[in-house]
């Protein structure tokens, strides 16, 4: 039995469809204002939990008789600070210790290139404190760290694409655009995760995973801009004035296209070796703007934009 954490997310839902698709036994834990993904009903439902994060009782249930724990709850791109620290932190100590009671195997954590307790940058700092508190779990882990993860519903090429819908004459780009990333599909990704399932290689160690290609900020703001054919002046803007504009939008909106912990994305050079993808799990990624070609310029993303920024921000799924 395998159980997801983080189920109802853009990335969540799509292993959680993988995983019920290779017909492997799936469990979920969904917060209680969560419903779940339509996708699923394609296929033979998970066994729901609904509960959070450190709600004992409801997570020992859910843990009772799982191998391996997928955890990929995380406020990485709508939480302040406290969200990721109650997550990425409060979280994920409650869940080692709910596992460790229950016996379970494995865990799985995704993580982000970058990650490192001593980072200047939050996101980084929080996501790399996490992965030190799965190494001192005494479970058997995997963390798969993986760059920015594109696909019909991310919230960060989808975002450049929204940005550039809204202003009809010019974006804002965060410095000069000079930052490396590595872009990986959402569906690669997964793949990636699924095979981490049977490979005795993965265990106890730390994986870097990407696509098949490095693009700078600059050059991925182009092809975003040829794929949708939203042709705008690009205005290179200092990061740390963004920063604050950010948080003047926070204040304003329900939620924002481009937050603090998408700058963090956004500070420093988030790669790893082109070929770890096939090294780890014997495939290779797909490209990049192929892949943008097949969905982003049909998507309505001004009103999209829209509609994001009116909804409610999810809450941190612990108890405070």
């Amino acid at each position: 039995m395998i159980l997801v954490t983080g189920a109802a997310g853009f990335i969540g839902r799509h292993v959680v469809y993988e995983l019920l698709r290779q017909g492997l036994p799936v469990r979920v834990l969904l917060a209680p204002e969560e419903t779940p993904p339509a996708c699923w009903a394609e296929l033979e439902a998970p066994e729901v939990f609904v509960g959070r994060l450190n709600d004992d009782e409801v997570l020992l249930k859910a843990c009772t008789g799982v191998h391996t724990i997928i955890h990929l709850a995380s406020a990485m791109w709508w939480g302040s600070r406290r969200d990721l620290e109650l997550v990425e932190l409060v979280g994920t100590q409650a869940l080692i210790a709910v596992a460790r009671s229950a016996r379970v195997g494995r865990i799985i954590l995704l993580s982000h290139l970058g990650a490192a307790p001593s980072a200047g940058y939050v996101l980084h700092r929080v996501k790399g404190l996490e992965e030190e508190l799965v190494r001192g779990s005494g479970l058997a882990y995997t963390i798969i760290r993986a760059g920015v993860v594109f696909g019909a519903e991310d919230a960060f090429i989808n975002h450049i694409a929204m940005m550039l819908s809204i202003n009809p004459f010019f974006f804002v780009m965060p410095g000069r655009g000079e930052v490396v990333l590595h872009p990986v599909h959402i569906d690669d990704l997964t793949r990636a995760i699924a095979a981490s399932l049977e490979s005795l290689d993965a265990v106890d160690r730390t994986l870097e995973v990407g696509g098949i290609e490095y693009t700078t900020l600059a050059d991925l703001v182009s092809t975003v801009q040829r794929v949708c054919r939203r042709y705008r002046i690009v205005i290179p803007v200092p990061p740390y004035l963004l920063r604050v504009i950010v948080r003047v939008y926070e204040l304003i909106y329900r939620r924002t296209l481009m937050t603090s912990q998408w700058l963090d994305i956004l500070a420093t050079n988030r790669t790893t070796q082109l070929g770890n993808m096939y090294e780890y799990f014997g495939f290779q990624p797909r490209r990049l703007e192929d892949t943008l070609l097949t969905y982003l310029p049909q998507q309505a993303s001004a009103r999209r934009a829209l509609r994001y920024v009116l909804r409610r921000r999810p809450r941190p799924n612990v108890l405070v």
